[in-house]
């Protein structure tokens, strides 16, 4: 029989991974419903008592915010530990411990209740805060231990649809505790969630990864040390940004209910529970749905569109008076679509952080999203004083709006379903396949300014890096489009003749070789510049040639002939001068709506390996490598 101090280690070890034995989410499901819910008891009978022992309506709105604040506080300062102790304890031994820990805390909670008190009442809900921060990055980090990466999807459709549910059951408690007379059966609520969690964590069973790397526990330093680590991961800022804004956006949403119903639409506080249930049940149901569609189709492209939906929804809230049902039933539709919005950056998160780092990204996560809740609740507080109870509504409106943008112009299957989405109406593309599995130098023609984002998005699911004009770098939004596809910075020596961008230019080839001989795809156009007539002409231009005439062994070169686009608006036919891309972008988005009722405008990209014409080119002086070059551009009938 092993000693007391062995049973203690046992207890403390890190079991030995099984790729082999699947274990069930129904404990995980369990403790974290019980959890969730009991969270969202306490503040929000809280926040309907203390909304009873205080008369000014001002100081209510204000007194809302501190509630939600001192919930989320604890998160922004102890996520740095909680990722720490990931490393230092296997994950299921840390949960149980957590919620053996919410047993004192539900006690003082129900003393300050008993007592009337609010900094009671206030204080244990922060430390709720803290129990739930602590335990937070080990309960995510388990859905892919125990279900392995092809249950990811599941395992967190299945952990936000519990935790909503959980919402939903806590605040629908709360709500009707908080009209009756007798305060204990609000007490044994409490109690009864945290014993049924206790209980639900001790069946825990998980193949955990261990983790090695310890990280500061100072909040600002672990910050500053994970941002640049997820910064790393191409593409997870955007996604855990936009994630935030959610959660800013939930919580505002939260507390402006309470406050709408009860003064807005005069409802009571079970009513006003009703539409708290009604956003919870909506973004239950769209987070399962979700799920299942992300499984087999990702998702994650059409977050930006969810997104503006909602927002428009939710702006119709704010400018319409709805009485309470409709009211309610825009809300449970906005809330459906916030569901849809979620889950695919939930299941991105876990599909592009392997391994141990995921502990640290989720603290870093939870760090950063309850720092923007904690922001929504002050600036809730602040909005409501200054605007009135319903100003809240347009806020996360907004918010909601320009976060979606943003994600759109970041992300690249986001950035890609925009283009086709735009492109598409307006031209039917028949474009040749590149090669497979090689590394690919690629020199298309340029007859018109719309012809690079006709070849990316007909050539997505090939990752290209293109060369562009510092002109288009110019723009913000245009600076942040290029970012996302990864594009390299070419002086315009015509605009500028600086020292540094010449030197800039001359380093350009050897950049490009270089970038090539690791196995990156090089999208460049060898004219630089659209026709002029209706015929390609490289003239003297000497890049492609510099990169050609040392290029390095493992590279295929393909050619791309695009024919169909002389005579568009993005083209210079009729022209004395290039057409504004920006201008001609806006004339492009203002005729999308009635591009249904024209006739799509036929292209044709033509694809063709030039290996090895390239390399005998090469061997020829650059005006001679440009004219056979020139040639083959302007073949005719191809």
């Amino acid at each position: 029989m092993p000693q007391t101090g062995q049973l203690r280690r046992n207890v403390l070890r890190f079991p030995p991974v099984n790729e082999n034995n699947r274990k069930s989410f129904l404990p995980l499901f369990v403790t974290n419903f019980f959890g969730v819910a009991n969270d969202n008891f306490l503040k929000t009978l809280a926040s309907f008592v203390l909304l009873g022992w205080v008369a000014d309506e001002r100081t209510r709105a204000v007194l809302m915010g501190i509630t939600a604040a001192a919930l989320v506080l604890p998160y922004i300062l102890v996520s740095p530990l909680a990722d720490r102790l990931t490393v230092l304890f296997p994950k299921c031994s840390i949960v149980r411990l957590a919620k053996v820990a919410e047993l004192p805390i539900i006690a003082l909670a129900v003393a300050g209740l008993y007592c009337h008190s609010i900094s009671l009442t206030v204080g244990a809900i922060v430390l709720m805060g803290l129990q739930s921060a602590l335990f937070s990055p080990a309960k995510y980090a388990l859905v892919r231990d125990i279900g392995g990466e092809e249950r990811i999807s599941t395992g967190m459709g299945g952990m936000e649809g519990v935790s909503f549910l959980a919402v939903l059951g806590g605040t629908v408690a709360a709500a009707f505790v908080a009209d009756l007379t007798d305060p204990r059966f609000g007490y044994a609520i409490l109690v009864g969630c945290a014993l049924c969690g206790v209980s639900a964590s001790l069946g825990l069973r998980a193949d955990e990864q261990k983790s090695h790397a310890l990280h500061a526990i100072s909040p600002l330093r672990f910050l500053r040390r994970a941002r640049r680590m997820s910064k790393r991961q191409e593409g997870l800022p955007e996604v855990i940004s936009t994630l935030c804004v959610f959660w800013a956006v939930a919580a505002m949403l939260q507390q402006g209910i309470i406050v709408y119903g009860t003064q807005v639409l005069s409802l009571d506080s079970t009513h006003t529970g009703a539409l708290l249930v009604l956003a919870a049940v909506g973004i239950v149901t769209g987070q399962v749905t979700a799920g299942f569609v992300d499984r087999r189709h990702a998702l994650i492209g059409w977050v930006p569109y969810f997104g503006i939906l909602a927002a428009s929804m939710l702006l119709a809230l704010y400018a319409i008076p709805f009485p309470p049902v409709a009211f309610g039933c825009v809300l449970g539709v906005v809330a459906l679509i916030l569901g849809f919005f979620k889950l695919p950056l939930d299941a991105e998160i876990q599909r592009m952080v392997k391994g141990p780092r995921l502990n640290t990204i989720l603290a870093y996560f939870n760090q950063i999203s309850f720092l923007y809740m904690f922001a929504a609740s002050i600036l809730y507080a602040g909005i409501s004083w200054l605007l009135g109870p319903q100003a809240f509504l347009l806020f996360i409106a907004t918010a909601l709006a320009l976060a979606a943008i943003r994600f759109a112009l970041g992300n690249r299957p986001a950035l890609f379903l925009l283009g086709r989405i735009m492109l598409d109406p307006r031209y039917a593309v028949q474009a040749d396949e590149l090669p497979a599995g090689r590394t690919l130098l690629v020199l298309p023609n340029h007859p018109a300014l719309v012809d690079p984002m006709l070849v990316i998005s007909s050539y997505r699911t090939t990752r290209l890096r293109p060369l562009v004009d510092a002109a288009f770098f110019g723009s913000p939004i245009f600076a942040r489009v290029l970012h996302t596809l990864d594009a390299v910075k070419v002086p315009d020596l015509r605009a500028r003749h600086t020292a540094a961008d010449i030197k800039h230019v001359r380093s350009l080839d050897g950049m490009v070789r270089e970038a090539l001989a690791t196995g990156e795809n090089i999208l460049l156009y060898p004219s630089g510049h659209i026709y002029t007539e209706n015929k390609e002409d490289i003239g003297n231009r000497q890049l492609a040639y510099t990169i050609c005439r040392d290029l390095p062994p493992n590279v295929t070169v393909v050619g791309l002939r695009t024919r169909g686009l002389w005579g568009s608006m993005w083209s210079r036919k009729g022209r004395t001068a290039s057409p504004s891309f920006a201008l001609t972008l806006i004339k492009g988005i203002l005729q999308w709506p009635f591009s249904p009722l024209r006739t799509r405008r036929a292209i044709h990209i033509h694809a063709e390996d030039l290996t090895d014409r390239v390399r005998a080119w090469s061997k020829f002086s650059r005006r001679e490598f440009n004219d056979h070059l020139t040639a083959w551009y302007n073949e005719v009938g191809s």
